[in-house]
């Protein structure tokens, strides 16, 4: 199986991360839509419409995605993401400032968060550790495994309907419970992700804030139907989500491990 090689201005740490989290899912069964009946109705049609029958479960996900971050303007961005739902991330990205590249990278493994920005991978950008960043890392984790869709028929995420369109997954991600809402389409397909996640959008204290992510388009690699587009924010659906939101990309690629 391909090992996707860890970024040159990877720290260490991350580095280690990187190729932990992408290690191939040991003795994962095969999809059977019997399955999802124990789903809430919401989370049932999406599963069903997310993974094909039969494909194997597999957890591990190496992301390639493309788009435009909001760092003071809207600058294009290009990234790759290791992801493994409920266990961490490493997303690393580039962008420019004019002619200057910078890179940088977010991630969270064995209940500790980090985001560390340079220019020229040597000026530090943006950089941050410890109890802030990494409860908001964790709610990002916590939202972000729609895009590995078998962790949704993992035993220890807890399901609820909110009704018939809205299902929210309970997720533990280090010490803490995570609660998630998928908003779904009557057809199946994932409409937006909501969630209450720990942040400072406003420049203030670090509080809890609704964050939430707008899905759009599929597309289909290995089994797996993920959103083809994604707006991400802060205070959606509130009139402060134009001020909130800060990312907007599609998605190039998708290995599943």
């Amino acid at each position: 199986m391909t090992v996707i090689v860890a970024p040159p201005h990877l720290t260490e740490e991350a580095r280690h991360d990187w190729d932990v989290l992408q290690r191939a899912t040991e003795r994962a069964g095969v999809f059977d839509p019997g399955q999802a009946d124990v789903l809430p109705e919401p989370a049932r049609r999406w599963v069903l419409r997310t993974i094909t029958p039969g494909t194997p479960l597999l957890r591990a996900v190496v992301l390639s995605m493309r788009g435009t971050i909001k760092l003071g303007a809207w600058r294009r961005f290009r990234a790759t993401q290791v992801l493994l739902p409920l266990e961490g991330f490493v997303w690393s990205a580039s962008v420019h400032l004019g002619p200057l590249p910078v890179h940088g990278f977010d991630r969270y493994r064995a209940g500790a968060g980090e985001m560390r920005w340079r220019l020229l991978d040597t000026l530090s950008m943006m950089s941050g550790t410890g109890t802030d960043i990494t409860r908001s890392a964790a709610g990002r984790l916590a939202c972000e495994f729609v895009l590995a869709p078998a962790a949704a028929l993992d035993p220890r995420v807890r399901w609820k309907a909110l009704d018939g369109r809205r299902a929210v997954a309970g997720l533990p991600v280090g010490s803490a419970d995570h609660d998630v809402t998928l908003t779904i389409a009557p057809d199946g397909r994932l409409e937006r992700v909501t969630m209450s996640r720990w942040g400072n959008p406003d420049k203030g204290m670090y509080r809890e804030h609704l964050f939430g992510v707008d899905c759009e388009d599929e597309i289909t690699w290995d089994g797996f139907t993920l959103p083809a587009r994604m707006r991400g924010g802060w205070w959606p659906g509130t009139e402060r989500r134009t001020d909130g939101e800060f990312i907007r990309f599609t998605l190039d690629d998708a290995l599943f491990r």
